[in-house]
């Protein structure tokens, strides 16, 4: 049996490919069209996993599929191959935020870890959202402050237009003549962080983010 070799934004990203194959079959678009889009889709598919063995890249392949039943049975076999979010505790969670003695944890149990690309919680007694990624091989987290929005924007995580908050949460940089220096960055992302792991297909602003929180 292959080992788990795909992240949920990967996973995110080869259905977003599918989606647009079979929008341009219905479209009845040329033979050509067609065939030019499902090699886009697939070239850019393979190159998300640099490092496949052999038989990861032929169960990525999609060149030989011709109807919509073939690709929702390519989605669904690859559905079993994505790597669940990191199994973290609340003890773990808790040693993130060691300043706040009284952090409200979300219940793990309720959570779909194999659907996550990032864990996000609210508290809303407080205006604070938590947000815990893995960074370099390490779980990290950020707290933020956080302010429903009255209109939709475009989300800084998932890049989908939607229903947003927007966060703010001070850096951890420093400046060695100022010890008082602080700065804030802040950005919309989705009120609704299980619908942005649905939808989020890269990580790099994510990670920017985070790191630029954490001062790294």
């Amino acid at each position: 049996m292959t080992e788990k070799f795909i992240k949920n934004e990967q996973f995110n990203f080869i259905k977003t490919q599918i989606a647009l194959i079979k929008d341009s079959m219905k479209k009845n678009v040329a033979p050509t069209v067609l065939a030019a889009v499902i090699d886009v889709a697939n070239a850019k598919i393979l190159e998300l996993f640099p490092n496949a063995t052999q038989e990861q890249q032929e169960m990525l392949d999609l060149s030989g599929l011709n109807t919509d039943i073939e690709y929702d049975q390519y989605i669904e076999q690859l559905s079993s191959s994505v790597v669940p979010f990191l199994e973290i505790t609340e003890q773990q969670l808790k040693k993130l935020f060691p300043k706040n003695k009284k952090l409200k944890l979300p219940d793990l149990s309720k959570i779909g870890l194999d659907k996550l690309t990032y864990l996000s919680w609210n508290d809303l007694s407080s205006n604070k959202k938590f947000i815990v990624y893995e960074l370099e091989g390490k779980i990290a987290g950020i707290e933020c402050k956080f302010t429903p929005s009255s209109k939709d924007n475009i989300c800084s995580f998932c890049n989908r237009f939607g229903h947003v908050t927007y966060i703010s949460t001070v850096t951890k940089q420093k400046k060695s003549k100022n010890p008082d220096y602080y700065k804030a960055i802040g950005n919309y992302i989705c009120t609704d962080s299980s619908e942005c792991n649905k939808r989020i297909t890269n990580t790099d602003y994510l990670t920017l983010f985070l790191k630029e929180s954490l001062g790294m």
